[in-house]
């Protein structure tokens, strides 16, 4: 007897590769390393996508192109204006600045960390822009479903 293949379901557990890649390219890209896990609905993955897997097949290799929006649109006030005496507090004191640099900073409870991306530098001051690198972007999401539990 042909047991069905698992389907994902809010709850399931996935062990999966995955790509998350904008129109500059990957973000995030498992194929080639170790899989991935997550449980859907835990909040790791963008409500949206968790949606698009919502129904997909054990052993399915897809890939969905879904439209700006998933993680948000760009907001102007997530670019920020940081002095170098403050970049000099938080971080390396010879830290060279360069625009598309990914750069990152401890959350104010100091148990996890952010990144933001250089902007624009000035003598005295490094603008960063902290919208995640996907916001207000068109989200190219290629998933092989290894195992659904």
């Amino acid at each position: 007897m042909n047991a069905t293949p698992a389907r994902v379901v809010p709850g399931s557990f996935l062990t999966l590769h995955y790509r998350l890649a904008g129109p500059a390219g990957d973000i995030v890209n498992t194929f080639g390393g170790k899989p991935a896990t997550l449980t859907i609905g835990s909040g790791e993955l963008a409500p949206a996508i968790e949606d698009a897997l919502l129904g997909l097949e054990e052993g399915v290799h897809t890939t969905l192109d879904l439209p700006p929006g998933v993680y948000g649109e760009k907001n102007p006030e997530m670019q920020q204006w940081l002095s170098r005496k403050e970049l000099r507090e938080l971080g390396d004191p010879n830290e060279e600045y360069r625009v598309g640099d990914v750069v990152q900073f401890p959350t104010p409870d100091r148990q996890g960390q952010f990144g933001g991306v250089v902007v624009q530098t000035g003598d005295q001051a490094v603008l960063f822009d902290f919208n995640h690198p996907l916001a207000g972007q068109p989200v190219t999401f290629e998933v092989q479903l290894i195992g659904v539990l």
